[in-house]
């Protein structure tokens, strides 16, 4: 009687394990599946690598991997949104500049088509401002045509060992007329009796002083003066400064100001012309460079570009 009653005890606690046993691993198959499936679904981990272990570690992980997944998810939604505000943005600022000298050449057109052309006077006149206008639709055509190049890659750079002072020279010399219509001086912080020679493409290093400095002459006070300096940054580096006490930049606006078409003044940047390109180009130049430009900017006191170039031996 003792035997059979312990013979019976053991039975039932056999059959409770082997119970136990099958049902949890029918479950553990079960949610395994489940969990494997979310995994293979959601693409946060390869079928491979999720291996037979106990569930609570594949929930753990799996619950890691799913926040981690609408995290990035939503950093990619907010992305996305800013960047179709941007393209908005964009599309406007590019139809608003094509069209107004494109309205511009068509007004003066129109009227010469109707019998304006037969006063001498007049035509030469409109002709002029046509050709001003056409001039001006080539110019914002060929630095968009540029900075598309540039974020493509297709525009190669041709680095020669070249004297920053002397090209900072020859820069101020092109633009001395433009500088004197406004009375604003030129000129380099001290006397530099040695050349610096630096490392870059010549002809875009010139197409970026020449950016900033008529981007200063725009925006500087009559009388003003716009001050280029040259300072050793580290070893191998330089960095040219383009400084001038015009106008200046509010804080609101300077992280923006190196987008295409963004103007600080919508009004008085636009009589004074200029593709609205400037600035964009000359970031794209200087990364191009894998190099730096700064800004810094007070309202009514100044502004400061400098960016960084490589110090040739």
């Amino acid at each position: 009687m003792g035997q059979l009653s312990v013979l019976i005890i053991l039975f039932a606690i056999a059959c409770y394990c082997i119970s136990f046993i099958i049902i949890q691993y029918r479950a553990e198959r079960f949610i395994y599946r489940r969990v494997k499936k979310i995994y293979d679904d959601l693409t946060l981990l390869e079928s491979a690598s999720l291996t037979n272990k106990p569930i609570t570690t594949d929930m753990a992980t799996l619950t890691k991997e799913i926040d981690k997944y609408a995290r990035d998810k939503k950093l990619e939604i907010e992305t996305l949104k800013i960047r179709e505000e941007y393209r908005k943005e964009f599309i406007g600022n590019v139809s608003h500049e094509l069209k107004t000298p494109l309205f511009t050449v068509q007004g003066y057109l129109l009227t010469l088509e109707d019998g304006a052309i037969n006063d001498s006077k007049i035509r030469d006149k409109y002709l002029l401002r046509a050709n001003k206008g056409v001039e001006r639709l080539i110019y914002i055509v060929k630095d968009l045509d540029m900075i598309t190049k540039f974020e493509a890659g297709d525009l190669r750079l041709k680095i020669a060992t070249f004297d920053i002072v002397e090209l900072i020279k020859s820069v101020f010399d092109l633009l001395e007329m433009k500088a004197t219509k406004k009375k604003i001086t030129l000129t380099l912080d001290v006397d530099y009796p040695k050349p610096i020679f630096v490392n870059a493409d010549v002809e875009r290093v010139q197409q970026v002083l020449t950016n900033l400095i008529v981007n200063s002459i725009k925006y500087g006070r009559e009388k003003g003066t716009t001050e280029i300096s040259i300072e050793n940054l580290i070893k191998n580096k330089v960095i040219v400064r383009v400084t001038d006490n015009g106008e200046g930049i509010a804080k609101a606006n300077l992280s923006r100001v190196f987008e295409r078409f963004y103007r600080v003044d919508k009004s008085g940047s636009r009589k004074e012309g200029g593709s609205g390109l400037g600035l964009s180009i000359v970031k794209h130049i200087i990364e191009a460079h894998d190099e730096k430009i700064y800004i810094e900017s007070e309202l009514g006191v100044g502004s400061e570009f400098s960016f960084s170039l490589e110090k040739a031996e």
